[in-house]
């Protein structure tokens, strides 16, 4: 079986357009959560993802921007976006975001989807230290995270007690790249997919992964799209201008 992960596409049609065309063959997806948020298109990616399947989590924008929660922690720029976002959503598909599940959700009994972690769907996950308490802690073989906007990975490898960090090695920050990892049977692992439409590892392509259950890997994913074109949309539909300035950059 072979599964699209994706997270974190922040309302950026033209980014999962992209990664949907170039996307191998799959049979299932699973949405990471962050659907909305940042970007101009909130209507059009929510019922595009809706077509994909129906594996989700919740993400922190998902909640804020369907009414579920109060914006007093976001920052600024973040909470005028999601202002702009509840004010045009469709009622069908605020309704949609307000019932998409906390994670974790199992849809392999072997894996967990999640947006921050396993024990706080809002946990940043960051760095080495943040992820082995996660592993120690999982009654699964590979938890699938976002929220961060950063693709890596992190696994503890039982035999041995062995701990490594994932981070995928391109040739360069252009054009469509991949990285394939196999993953070991004795091993427990933190994946993260990247954002699809706000990356922040300092690439501005989009970044998604696929999951092959038959040889047990992981590839990741970059892929170009119309920066510039979503970077208009953004500045013509008034929101922050930093929004659009820092997909540019990557960060």
């Amino acid at each position: 079986m072979r599964i699209l992960v994706l997270s974190d596409i922040h309302a950026n049609l033209e980014a999962l357009e992209a990664c949907l065309g170039a996307a191998p063959e799959h049979d299932l997806v699973f949405n990471l959560g962050d659907i909305v948020g940042y970007g101009a298109n909130p209507n059009e990616v929510a019922a595009r993802v809706r077509e994909l399947g129906k594996t989700f989590v919740r993400g922190n924008h998902d909640k804020a921007c369907s009414g579920l929660i109060s914006l007093d922690g976001f920052n600024p720029v973040a909470g005028l976006a999601a202002i702009w976002t509840q004010q045009r959503l469709t009622q069908e598909n605020t309704e949609f975001l307000q019932q998409l599940p906390h994670g974790p959700v199992s849809p392999l009994p072997h894996v967990e989807c999640v947006h921050g972690s396993a024990r706080d769907e809002d946990e940043y996950v960051l760095v080495a230290r943040d992820a082995y308490p996660l592993l120690e802690q999982s009654p699964v073989q590979i938890t699938f995270f976002g929220h961060t906007h950063i693709q890596c990975g992190f696994s503890r490898d039982e035999e041995g007690d062995l701990w490594y960090t994932l981070v995928p090695k391109y040739t360069s920050r252009t054009g469509k790249q991949s990285f394939k990892v196999h993953l070991k049977q004795k091993a427990k692992y933190l994946i993260n997919p990247g954002s699809i439409g706000q990356p922040r590892d300092n690439d501005p392509r989009s970044a998604f992964i696929l999951y092959d259950t038959d040889d047990n890997s992981i590839t990741f994913y970059r892929i170009p799209y119309d920066v510039p074109a979503v970077q208009k949309k953004i500045l013509h539909a008034g929101l922050p201008d930093r929004l659009a300035e820092r997909l540019a950059e990557g960060r």
